[in-house]
């Protein structure tokens, strides 16, 4: 039997990693490798990279005004284009009853949360595609894509809001207590366009298309929310929470209860369980998107 001892070995000894000149040089190793199954989210790469999602936040804030004319200012064009053709369309030829609101008011309330829903959704959908050189060179949560283009448009929406304030005064219109409310309904929207994006997203690497399909899709969405009109309308209980499920009607409704319960002549009244069926489909869409996220992202890219 041979003993190790007994063993000659020519040249220098052999090393561990741990004995290297260069280990002090080398940081932590992180073996990166596609995720399994449908339930890993990983979210705690979400806070590990949290400085790369400032920082692709505030890149779709720069570009969305990089090189424009009127620049910030469309983020109150927008709805306010909308605001006087609807006025004069639905208000004056239709009209449309408003909730004893004055009609530009009752419209431009719908109008600053939809923008940032509307908006939002087209940010995230197309946020891998737009980033497709960046899923190909490096590693990171591809998450982060969809949600910075969802949290860009939250600076429109503030710009918006602020006009939508000075409106309300204009008209002689207080903000009281219920205003407190507005951060939730703002989340609620937040969470509704993300869910969405997250699955608008991932099926727009594989399928391109779907911008196309996404624009329509927004279009009919916009109509099928008391944007125009007031859900009031429907006065059936069973009818009303089955238009709950869509996640758009519990926010725009508490954003008109929010900010115009306090008019003398308003018929507006809170959403009730109207909230609570949006809230359900919200959360739903955002856990079912982001699964399905994760599951599509071992092949984003090879695909995009």
């Amino acid at each position: 039997m041979v003993h190790r001892h007994d063993l000659a070995v020519d040249g220098p000894p052999l090393m561990n990693k741990a004995d290297s000149p260069l280990s002090e040089f080398v940081g932590p190793v992180t073996d990166i490798a596609p995720s399994r199954g449908w339930f890993n989210l990983k979210l705690h790469e979400l806070w590990e990279f949290r400085e790369l999602l400032y920082f692709f936040t505030w890149r779709d804030i720069k570009v969305r005004y990089k090189q424009t004319l009127l620049g910030a200012s469309w983020a109150v064009l927008q709805p306010f284009l909308s605001m006087v053709v609807f006025s004069l369309f639905f208000g004056q030829l239709a009209k449309i009853p408003s909730d004893g609101v004055p009609y530009q008011i009752f419209s431009f309330t719908a109008l600053v949360p939809w923008y940032f829903f509307s908006n939002s959704v087209t940010s995230s959908s197309n946020s891998l595609v737009g980033s497709a050189q960046l899923l190909k060179k490096i590693f990171f949560p591809r998450l982060v894509l969809p949600i910075a283009g969802v949290l860009g448009n939250l600076v429109d929406f503030l710009i918006a809001f602020v006009v939508l304030i000075l409106m309300m005064l204009w008209f002689g219109i207080w903000p009281t207590a219920a205003v407190l409310w507005i951060p939730l309904f703002v989340l609620l929207a937040f969470v509704t366009a993300l869910g969405v994006g997250l699955w608008l997203s991932a099926l727009n690497v594989e399928y391109r298309d779907i911008r196309y399909a996404a624009s329509f899709l927004i279009a009919l969405w916009q109509f099928a929310s008391p944007v125009a009109y007031a859900s009031s309308l429907i006065k059936d209980p069973t009818l009303r929470l089955i238009y709950g499920l869509n996640p758009m009607v519990g926010v725009i409704e508490g954003f008109r209860w929010a900010l115009l319960s306090n008019v003398p002549t308003a018929t507006v009244s809170p959403p009730g369980p109207m909230i609570a069926v949006s809230t359900v489909v919200a959360l739903v869409m955002l856990v079912t998107g982001a699964f399905y996220f994760r599951r599509m992202e071992r092949s984003f890219a090879d695909v995009v």
